[in-house]
């Protein structure tokens, strides 16, 4: 592995501290609210280590990432697993899911570490294809008698929309996930829609569950002329507000639950590289509880 894919495989900066702060918050106000009831409280990080992605970094698509190659970088294991590990009041399991063997035994180190030595029987780690790991775990008949908050912070559009909708269907799990709203998504959406390789239309399309972003985000009909000719082309026509605003509807059409104010994360010179959503699969009290709560945090983003 190269100097420059070892660089993008950990996060780090300013936005990074917000989303922890954000995460750190709320599991800490999630397990207090859930202390006295008799569900089972799970905490799930999939994508646990941010070296995994899906789209490989070479000359192509390297600068669809190069804000990650960022001074005062971050690792996986100073972030949101030692958060989650460290909330009080406790989680009943922590599941992290991976799909590197080497990030994988780093995480295995965390049932050594002294400091979670009393809770090291109730950390799983699962090596595999996330999506699919995530989507057998919400298939379970168990979510009549557990909770759960599942934290999605994929390196890029990793996250697979059937992935969205398996949490959707459990009626028990609290979501947050980073939107790769500047760091991926508008990148890949070219300006001339000819010129997107067909692999990135795949992947938006799946990221989005429907290929509705295709007229949306462009320009159907809008004419140029090529030389007197009379090829046309379909241009973008669409701003990181309306991407952003887009993601946020598709949520609301299968979570009963989700935040209204997504925070937008920015890098050191103030482009954006994520969105931080958050939704509740619970209709009920519970879930309205959960989105006043997460709404409130995203507030101070």
């Amino acid at each position: 592995m190269s100097t420059d894919e070892n660089q993008l495989q950990m996060f780090g900066g300013d936005w990074t501290e917000k989303k922890l702060t954000v995460l750190g918050r709320y599991l800490k106000a999630y397990t207090t609210a859930l202390k006295n009831q008799p569900f089972q409280k799970t905490y799930i990080d999939a994508f646990a280590g941010t070296g995994y992605r899906e789209l490989k970094v070479d000359k192509a698509s390297a600068p669809l990432f190069e804000e990650l190659a960022e001074e005062g970088t971050q690792n996986f294991l100073d972030g949101s697993a030692r958060i989650a590990l460290q909330t009080v009041p406790r989680f009943d399991e922590y599941v992290f899911m991976e799909k590197s063997w080497r990030r994988v035994g780093e995480l295995e180190k965390l049932k050594r570490d002294g400091a979670f030595s009393a809770i090291a029987n109730s950390i799983s780690i699962q090596q595999g294809e996330s999506n699919e790991l995530l989507r057998s775990r919400c298939a379970k008949p168990i979510w009549n008698q557990c909770r759960a908050v599942v934290f999605l912070d994929p390196f890029g559009m990793q996250v697979e929309w059937s992935t969205m909708e398996a949490i959707a269907r459990t009626h028990a799990i609290d979501v947050w996930i980073l939107f790769p709203l500047g760091m991926a998504v508008n990148r890949v959406l070219t300006g001339d829609f000819e010129k997107m390789p067909p692999a990135w239309a795949s992947r938006l399309t799946t990221i989005f569950g429907c290929d509705e972003w295709r007229s949306l985000f462009y320009n159907q009909s809008e004419a140029i002329p090529i030389f007197g000719g009379g090829e046309t082309r379909i241009k973008k026509s669409c701003t990181l507000e309306q991407i952003g605003n887009y993601y946020h509807h598709r949520l609301k059409t299968i979570f009963p639950a989700v935040a209204d104010n997504p925070a937008i994360l920015k890098n050191s010179t103030g482009s954006p590289l994520f969105q931080l959503h958050f939704a509740a699969a619970n209709a009920g009290g519970g879930g309205k509880i959960a989105l006043k709560i997460a709404e409130h945090l995203l507030k101070g983003i």
